[in-house]
Formats: structure tokens, sequence, C-alpha cells
């Protein structure tokens, strides 16, 4: 058993991607995700393992991060261009990194001089994926790499406490063992307290012997650092940028996103409802701008429809996700729908591992998600439980009238040990979310 205090969370996959592009200076390499998913952290973590490992001095290296008020005069192009340059090393490889980037107007023009320089390899993060649009894609078309960082997967955030590895080996004896179901309770946490790393460090983490785990109360710091980071979305990520004059409206808008996850969505729809339940009256231009603005900002994700047999994409009702289950519970009070939120981190942790995702359209049935990479397709149902007897074969034949070859999961919490039906994987939640299936 670790202590979270005492551990430090490394984030091998991110860290990984980093190192492949080590030195390759014609291509700027860029962190973009959620605020306080990490990406400073990152670079710290990179940092290390080039000092360590490539012995990089630290006078090669130079990191500026803009929400410092310390680098406050940096905030002009031409004044941050003209301070690297003076610092680099002659001779030497020169490792530059730029935390939160788009708050430095016109930063493209930086970044594109220096990238001309043999010498300078260019790191950069953005809490906004404005910073990819507009003049800095004309400029640096091709030029750039990106690397999207999410908060910790549920891997990450055990691997702080247990060692993964021993779960994963267990038998379905070990499953009836109160003692290993500390795990259960600690993804309740994880959906709970959020995902962000920070919350970590907030928490401490207990197993019990008997109980099958100790769940810590809420804590109030964890409660107050997400609702510090919500606060910072909505006002430097959504209203600043937006203009919006009615934070409240804003605010309503949000709640019904966070509150419908995993539900078929239109526009219209939520204009609808916000004057049927709330006698409040926004135009769908206005909603539309609110829901940039949080997918902007990395806050929501929003999945398109997609028919299988017809294979072509469908332009109505896309569900929405949302970047933290925690944060939605401090926003909403409550967690609601298991089955969604289950949902909800199965479709991030897709995201982790590379795929494209789809909601999949097929016939009158609905498959979760279509999930597509190096140009293999595979296809998820999710299912809190499958016990009932009903339950398990809707959700079954939603795969079932699928007529091509290719894998089908059905994830879900209650399946000690994965189990196959008529070619279907049927996956303990857990398992899937812990290993690499």
């Amino acid at each position: 058993m670790k202590s979270a205090v005492e551990t430090f969370i490394g984030r091998p996959q991110y860290l990984a991607d980093l190192q492949a592009w080590q030195g390759k200076t014609e291509i700027i390499k860029i962190i973009t995700g959620i605020r306080r998913s990490g990406k400073s952290t990152l670079f710290k973590l990179f940092q290390f393992d080039l000092m360590m490992h490539h012995s990089v001095m630290d006078t090669q290296i130079q990191d500026i991060n803009f929400e410092d008020a310390n680098f406050s005069d940096l905030l002009n192009w031409k004044k941050l261009h003209d301070h690297i340059q003076s610092n680099l090393v002659p001779g030497k490889m020169n490792y530059i990194f730029l935390d939160e980037i788009q708050n430095v107007p016109d930063f493209q023009k930086a970044v594109n001089s220096l990238r001309l320089k043999d010498n300078v390899d260019i790191y950069i993060t953005g809490s906004n994926s404005k910073i990819l649009s507009g003049e800095f894609a004309t400029l640096l078309s091709g030029r750039y790499i990106t690397i999207h960082m999410q908060p910790l997967s549920f891997k990450e955030y055990v691997s702080a406490y247990f060692d993964v590895g021993s779960w994963l080996r267990r038998t379905r004896e070990d499953y009836l063992n109160p003692r290993n179901r500390d795990i259960y309770a600690m993804f309740q946490d994880y959906i709970h307290n959020s995902s962000f790393p920070y919350t970590v460090q907030l928490l401490k983490w207990e197993p019990t012997a008997v109980q099958g785990g100790q769940k810590p109360a809420e804590s109030k710091q964890v409660r107050q650092f997400l609702e510090s980071l919500f606060d910072t979305i909505v006002l430097k990520d959504i209203v600043e940028r937006k203009k919006v004059k009615d934070v409240s409206r804003l605010q309503k808008v949000i709640k019904f996103i966070f509150d419908n996850i995993g539900n078929e969505t239109s526009i219209r729809k939520i204009a609808a409802v916000l004057e049927t339940d709330y006698g409040v009256k926004i135009d769908v231009a206005t909603i539309e701008s609110y829901l940039d603005g949080l997918l902007d900002a990395y806050a929501i994700y929003k999945v398109g429809r997609y028919d299988v047999k017809g294979k072509q994409h469908l332009k109505t009702n896309a569900k929405y996700y949302v970047a933290d289950i925690g944060l939605r519970y401090m926003l909403l009070g409550r967690e609601g729908d298991a089955g969604h939120i289950l949902e909800n981190i199965v479709y991030l942790e897709l995201l982790r591992r590379g795929y494209d995702v789809s909601i999949g359209k097929v016939g009158t049935y609905e498959v979760d998600f279509v999930a597509v990479k190096n140009g293999s397709t595979e296809y998820y149902q999710v299912a809190q439980e499958i016990s009932d007897k009903d339950t398990r074969e809707r959700e079954l034949r939603s795969l079932d009238a699928i007529d091509d070859h290719n894998p089908k999961f059905l994830i879900t919490m209650d399946q000690p040990l994965t189990q196959e039906h008529k070619g279907i994987k049927v996956i303990n939640a857990l398992d899937w979310l812990l290993g690499s299936e």
C-alpha cells in the first residue's frame, strides 16, 4: 500500500509521446487539455528525464509559464522571442517550454521564428483549442503535432495507492474476498472526488481489512479546488472569450449538459427544456456559442452518431460527455445515473487509447461506441449491471445486430471475469480500465 501524499504520479503514456519527438526541431510539440490536467507537471517530468538521461544542462532549458506574474513582461510576442533568443546556449540543443501560450497575443510569430533554428526544440501547452486555429494553423500547418492530455485515468489514479498488477492477477475466489474489493471503493472515490491529479494530494485513502474499503469523507479542500477550477474555466475560458453578458444563463446550459451526459441532445432541445423548466429563453445561436466555449476549454466532448450499416456519419442528435465526473458531481451535488457515468469514463478511456469514437446506430438499435484506430474498428456496449436477464439480452442484442466480424465488447461492473457470448467479450469494467484490453 502506498501513501498518496508520498507518491508522485507518473504519466508514462504522455511522457513516452514527448520522448518520441525529442530533438525533432522542425516539429513543434503542443500539449492540449483541460486546465489542471497535469500539462505543467508533464513538462517537469520531461525536463527531469532530459537532465538525468540525456546529459542536458539546466542552462539549455527555458521554462516559461504565462500564468506566472514573474513572466508578465513577456506577454508581447516580440519581447518573448528576443528573451528566448538572448538566453540560448550556442552549439547546444536548447529546449523551450512555453506553458499556457494562449495568453500571448500573436505567439505563433515568436514560435515560428524560433522553430527555424536547428538548435531549438519547442514544446508548448494550451488550455483552449483555439490556439490551434486561425493564424497559427495557417502559419504552422504541417509543422506541429498535438498530444491531448486528460486528467488521471483510473489506472493512473489507482497506481498512486496499489500495485495494479495484483488486481489483474486475481482469481474468481479473490473477487469474492472482501479484502480485494478495496478497488471498488476506490472507483467510487475516483468518481466522487475527481480525476484531477491535485485532488490525490488532498486526500488520503486507506483500505480496511473487512469492509472492503474506507471511503474518505468529501474533503472541503477538494470541493474548494474544484469550485475554483470550474470558476476559472467559466470566467477565463468562456465568459471572457465569448463575451458572455449573462453568466447565470451560461451556468444553466452547463448544468443541463453535465446532467445529461450520454443522452442524445440537440441545441433546440436544450433551448426548449430551459424555457419549460426554468422559464429562461435562450436562442439557439447563444447556446451554440456556450457549447463551443465548453468544447474549446476541453470541459466537455461532443460525440457524433454513425450508421454502422450505411457506413456514414449522421448530423443529428449528438451526445456530450464531461472531462471529469468529480467536476460534474461538484456542480450538480449528486452522482446520478451510474450507467451513464460508467459510459462517460469508458469514452474518455477510449480517447486515451488513441481511438476515434462515434455513437453507433444499427437499424433501430444503438451501440454505445464505435471505436476506430489505425483503420481497425471495435464496438463497445456499456452497462452498469447485466445480472438481470432482460438487461443482459438487451445490451447484447445491439452488438448481435452488427453483422461484420470486428471485435465486440460489453463492459460492465458486475461481471467478475471475462466471458464470451457469440464472439462478444463480456468484461469487468475495472479489469478493462486497469488493463490493456
